[in-house]
């Protein structure tokens, strides 16, 4: 089946365009923000010819599609609407954070490294190479051909600081280029060498205590988190007329002498005694160790908590230049290749055959997703196998004391970078992992699929998967609950403007009153200014200027409209500072007004600030008659 045709039938399944609210993708999957649950039919979706599973989790519909994903998401521009909002919020999976906070930092981990990976992965496979070539006497380590290779090689490693300088601001939403100049001056050949020479260190006459931030990975991060904090309190006190220049130049004389003498020494610290513990675990029974790693790994990567183990991993590539629990894990990759293989061997369903076949060459290349969802899990005595077996793989890499000198997904092409100490153990746990699962798989069995229909049903509007219930409208025009009852993992909204808070159903505008367009708060401002009251995108904007639209990083649909019937004005006496799909941070200024102007021309300014996919959670809101600053909290969402 064609990536149009696919599209198609899964647009039709999921009940139409209009039960779409948003459509995103990952590595594998398709996920669906669906409006009426009813209307999809999971059954039909998961019968569907290139379709391997359908996954209700995280508020979301997963379709898992393999790695075909990129072109049927393309297919979907083709047929519907549901791309055209480009670059917001219809662009990845990732700008949707869980609200809990395992959620939250799962996807802060992914966020910050998930781009490097590859690089890494490269960078790995070259120095693994090297360390090969050098081994068997092709090369020595004063010839220029090994200096250039190996500066390739090291380059990512050395200066790892300013890449995760990269990630981390894009994460926290900060200025990429002074977070990349702290990272900067941090492995600075002269910084450096003061750390070399050994001598005492001051900054205005207090003690700089130097370390080694070449390869460091945690100061930089923390730093660049408390950058984004710092500029946002820049942005909200220096004038747009020289914020440009001046948020910059307080960041950089702030953070370079703050990330040296408070935040790099407490990072590389942490960073040590991070990696001594893990080293003293694991080096208590590496045996055991590894066994319970390996074993542990792929039901780790089911529910999507293995990326707190990838922060150890690279910590421990950075503080020692080698990772044991990295390399104690791939044998999991290697176990579920040969289930799928043993899989594919043993049954005598075609389609089942064919996907276990297509999806045991991906594994072979540490594409394991596919294989586990839509063969080995969903047969359960293949992955059951797997584990078993993983566990024996592990047990073998953690006796030999094998290492990984770099990041990368385990396979076939990755296998230099566990080149080192251990290498044969470790491919021959690898080995053994592979094929115990393929014998525990073709002698244990499982029960074969029933075969489906020929021709994919129509919607039957009767999922399998019943989803939790979504909150209804009537639930949702419900009064806000007391904003102090709001749970600590609840997003914050902070005040638009500064003036008097009001109730929203005080709203001389029925439209908003009523609770129609979704539940918020209301504010009589007392300044022509009005500010982001979240971290997220500029969904919609006006050309009256008089209302913007804002989609929260953690999907809130948030509405601030200034005036009531200022639609009316056409634009006059206000001042739009962002555009559709801009970035914005809270308590960034996106819009200007005359309050004067608008008052005398006859026009209320109370402006509703509504939550119009209010359905989707808990609302709680501040009482009225209150004085706020802007940002200052009113609304949170659980």
């Amino acid at each position: 089946m064609n990536s149009k045709v696919l599209a198609e039938n899964i647009l039709r399944l999921v009940g139409g365009e209009t039960n779409v609210s948003t459509l995103v993708h990952c590595a594998t999957r398709l996920r669906f923000k669906i409006v009426d649950h009813g209307k999809v039919d999971v059954a039909a979706l998961e019968a569907l010819e290139g379709v391997i599973t359908v996954i209700n989790a995280s508020g979301q519909l997963q379709v898992v599609i393999g790695n075909r994903v990129p072109e049927v998401y393309r297919a979907f521009g083709a047929i519907s609407k549901l791309l055209e909002d480009g670059d917001g919020k219809r662009q990845t999976a990732e700008s949707e954070a869980s609200t809990s906070a395992m959620g939250r930092l799962i996807d802060l981990v992914a966020g910050i490294f998930t781009p490097l990976l590859g690089a890494m992965a490269a960078a790995g496979v070259l120095k693994g190479a090297l360390a090969i070539v050098i081994a068997l006497g092709w090369l020595n380590t004063k010839e220029s051909t090994y200096v250039i290779l190996h500066a390739a090689s090291d380059s990512l490693f050395y200066f790892l600081p300013m890449l995760l300088a990269i990630t981390s601001a894009r994460k926290f939403e900060t200025n990429i280029f002074v977070a990349v100049s702290i990272a900067g001056a941090l492995v600075y050949p002269t910084i450096q060498g003061l750390f070399d020479a050994g001598q005492p260190v001051t900054f205005f006459g207090l003690p700089v205590v130097m370390m080694k931030y070449t390869s460091s990975v945690i100061p930089i991060i923390f730093s660049v988190w408390l950058m984004s904090y710092i500029e946002r309190f820049l942005n909200r006190h220096i004038h747009e007329s020289v914020r440009n220049i001046l948020t910059p130049f307080f960041l950089l004389v702030l953070m370079v002498p703050l990330t040296l003498m408070t935040i790099g020494p407490i990072g590389i610290s942490a960073s040590k005694l991070i990696a001594s513990v893990f080293v003293s675990i694991y080096s208590f029974n590496p045996i055991i160790a590894g066994a319970l790693i390996a074993a542990a790994w792929q039901i780790l990567v089911i529910f999507g908590v293995h990326w707190g183990f990838v922060t150890v991993f690279i910590n421990d590539l950075s503080v020692m230049g080698h990772s044991y629990l990295k390399a104690a894990s791939s044998p999991s990759v290697f176990a579920q290749s040969g289930a799928l293989l043993g899989v594919m061997v043993r049954t005598k369903d075609k389609k089942l055959k064919a996907l276990a076949g297509s999806t045991f060459i991906a594994s072979l290349f540490g594409i394991t997703e596919p294989g586990v969802y839509g063969v080995t899990l969903k047969l359960k005595k293949p992955f059951i196998c797997a584990v078993i077996a993983a566990a024996l793989g592990g047990a073998i890499v953690g006796y030999a004391k094998s290492s990984a000198i770099s990041m990368g997904m385990p396979g076939l092409l990755t296998l230099p970078i566990f080149y080192g100490e251990g290498f044969i153990g470790f491919l021959i746990g690898c080995a053994i992992a592979f094929v115990a699962s393929f014998v525990l798989t073709v002698i244990v069995g499982f029960d074969e699929p029933t075969q489906p229909a020929e021709s994919t049903p129509a919607p039957t509007h009767s999922p399998t998967t019943t989803p939790a219930a979504p909150v209804s409208r009537q639930q949702a025009n419900a009064v806000p609950l007391p904003l102090k009852d709001a749970p600590e993992t609840a997003e914050q909204l902070g005040s638009p403007a500064k003036g008097e808070l009001i109730l929203l159903e005080e709203v001389n505008d029925k439209v908003f009153s009523s609770g129609v367009v979704g539940l918020g708060v209301a504010i009589l401002p007392q300044e022509g200014r009005i500010y982001s009251p979240v971290d997220g995108m500029i969904a919609s904007t006006f050309a009256s200027g008089h209302a913007v639209g804002i989609l929260s990083q953690k999907g809130a649909e948030i509405l601030i409209h200034v005036g009531i019937n200022t639609v009316q004005l056409e634009g006059q006496h206000y001042q739009m500072h962002v555009a559709e799909g801009d970035k914005v941070t809270k308590g960034q200024l996106l819009l200007e007004f005359d309050l004067d102007a608008i008052q005398k021309a006859g026009y209320d300014t109370v402006t509703p600030m509504v939550i119009t996919n209010a359905e989707e959670y808990r609302v709680f809101s501040l009482g009225a008659a209150r004085q706020q600053q802007a940002g200052e909290t009113v609304i949170a969402l659980a």
